[in-house]
């Protein structure tokens, strides 16, 4: 299993706030949106194992999981129609138990903080994975070791908040850049896919 952690700080939690004519304008949900994109659509077809988590001003996570994933277009505004219609099921996420929206996606009433613990605990090894950090300042991508079951963390198009920082790091196993270059946070997530897809780059 494949997890991509994506923290949208900026996205309004009320789905009224979101206009499927400005995507842009809720709060970059458009580059949220692309992410959903880039980590379960291959072309023509759907990934398997792949979980897509958008955390949104750090209040409710929307799960996309590509096993179970019905009816989504990689189309910005089909995924933006999704989470918009997560937030309006919100009243329906009790606790930590989701609202099903729709086959495939799920609202949780969790920040960041409680959904590194649901997905990797406390430690960073938790019963999901292994908790990696994507990054401009961390190790090549080249030169690290495949993770096992990995669950890589990215911000959207801001950099990491000082208390997203720190919660992120008493998790994460390693830290890694994907390149020289800053990249959007949905390329960061084709480029993991491709080193993972390719086994490091050795598997053509």
């Amino acid at each position: 299993m494949r997890q991509f952690v994506v923290i949208g700080r900026d996205v309004p939690t009320d789905p009224d706030a979101i206009s499927l004519s400005d995507i842009p304008g809720a709060g970059r949900l458009d580059l949220c949106c692309r992410c959903v994109s880039a980590g379960v659509f291959l072309s023509h077809g759907i990934r398997e194992s792949v979980r897509v988590h958008l955390v949104i001003a750090d209040e409710f996570t929307v799960t996309f999981d590509a096993d179970s994933l019905r009816h989504l277009h990689p189309d910005e505004r089909n995924v933006a129609a999704r989470v918009r219609d997560a937030l309006a099921a919100r009243d329906e996420a009790i606790g930590h138990m989701p609202a099903d929206v729709s086959p495939g996606v799920e609202l949780r009433r969790m920040g960041l903080d409680a959904t590194l613990d649901r997905l990797v605990g406390d430690d960073g090894r938790g019963p999901d994975g292994t908790l990696v950090q994507l990054h401009e300042d961390g190790d090549p991508l080249v030169d690290a070791a495949l993770p096992t079951d990995p669950v890589f963390v990215l911000s959207d198009h801001h950099d990491f908040a000082p208390d997203e920082a720190a919660a992120v790091d008493e998790r994460a196993d390693r830290r890694l850049r994907v390149g020289p270059e800053l990249l959007h946070a949905d390329h960061t997530i084709t480029v993991v896919h491709n080193w993972l897809d390719t086994d490091g780059y050795a598997d053509y």
